[in-house]
């Protein structure tokens, strides 16, 4: 896996998806919703065993900023102002090959949790 690169990062118009390539010629569409509830980030994944956080309402989450770290990850700055996520280029990859089926297994901690992908409701 080391020997493939990410050769394009692109964000789309409306900073929902960013677009990965990698030198294998694989490309994937990834949801900014997908990457910012399955960060890579402490505040998401814990300190720990077990200490892995659900975190809801990000259904309409937009990717702020993409910055290179080193050269072997890049940290996503989402536009709730979560931006602590080092996404290295494995688990980019990891996101495009596996996403749908880590974001089926999220919705269904939601559910179980009685949490939904939508905000909340700002009261009048």
């Amino acid at each position: 896996m080391s020997d493939i690169w990410p050769t394009e990062l692109r964000v789309s118009k409306d900073r929902r998806t960013m677009n990965i390539t990698f030198s294998d010629g694989a490309a994937f569409p990834l949801p900014a919703e997908t990457m910012r509830v399955l960060s890579p980030s402490a505040e998401v994944q814990g300190h720990g065993p077990g200490q892995k956080v659900t975190v809801p309402g990000k259904r309409n989450v937009g990717i702020r900023t993409i910055t290179p770290t080193g050269n072997y990850a890049v940290r996503i700055a989402f536009d709730d102002g979560h931006d602590s996520g080092i996404f290295t280029w494995s688990y980019l990859r990891e996101l495009g090959e596996r996403g749908a089926e880590l974001f089926a297994d999220y919705e269904r901690e939601l559910a179980a949790k009685g949490l939904s992908r939508d905000p909340p409701q700002r009261s009048r």
